[in-house]
């Protein structure tokens, strides 16, 4: 005897089977969602919850949270938290009747369908983080005062040790004096001339130094540097 053929894909059958298969897809997706020790054959009820806002079940109007969950407690049974996915599609055809009101219940159901066919869990409901006017004014460091200020440079970044303790200047510099570092290229940078009155103050100062007495009308007046 030959085996019957199979229903082509295209065929009002086929299609209700495709369906299915794609339904129990979307049925495992949110029921592990979450729960890391989910197998995916049973759903507890906020996953349920969230599939039908997820995929718009709940429309405010004809399907509210409240059935959501109406339906959910008549379908489990009395003793579990959860619900099969033979349970899952008989939710489904109890609340196709209120949600696609004025067709047929086979046409509601399939509609139902069509609207989880392919979803997963998205990510609503979940709060995103936003920095409120108080918070970015406490982290925005160009608006700091004080010695919290002085903890970060001028991108933001912070000093580390330097910025929180106040660190000991060996380099012989008064606070503040901007131009350290700068003498010694000026000296080198220009030549040194010794006039006249600067060899009579050597003269009058290795006199001295020997116990004579020195005298020149010239005075220490003459005495001038000249740097170029």
């Amino acid at each position: 005897m030959a085996d019957k053929p199979s229903k082509p894909a295209n065929s009002p059958e086929g299609a209700v089977a495709g369906e299915l298969s794609a339904l129990e897809e979307a049925f495992r997706k949110f029921a592990v969602h979450g729960d890391t020790r989910a197998t995916g054959k049973e759903m507890h009820g906020k996953n349920w919850s969230k599939l039908c806002k997820d995929c718009q079940i709940i429309d405010g109007k004809n399907v509210t949270t409240t059935d959501v969950d109406i339906v959910f407690s008549k379908i489990k049974g009395k003793s579990v938290r959860t619900i099969t996915f033979e349970q899952f599609k008989e939710a489904l055809q109890e609340l196709s009747k209120k949600r696609f009101k004025g067709k047929s219940d086979e046409e509601a159901l399939q509609e139902m369908y069509k609207l989880i066919e392919g979803k997963g869990p998205g990510l609503t409901g979940v709060t995103k983080t936003v920095a409120s006017p108080t918070v970015s004014r406490l982290t925005d460091t160009s608006k700091f005062t004080g010695s919290h200020k002085e903890r970060f440079d001028a991108s933001g970044k912070g000093k580390g040790r330097a910025g929180r303790e106040d660190l000991v200047d060996n380099s012989g510099y008064v606070s503040g004096y901007k131009h350290a570092g700068t003498y010694d290229h000026k000296v080198q940078g220009n030549k040194l001339q010794m006039f006249p009155g600067m060899r009579l103050l050597r003269n009058m100062l290795l006199h001295v130094s020997a116990g004579k007495n020195y005298q020149h009308s010239t005075g220490l007046h003459e005495v001038c540097y000249k740097i170029n």
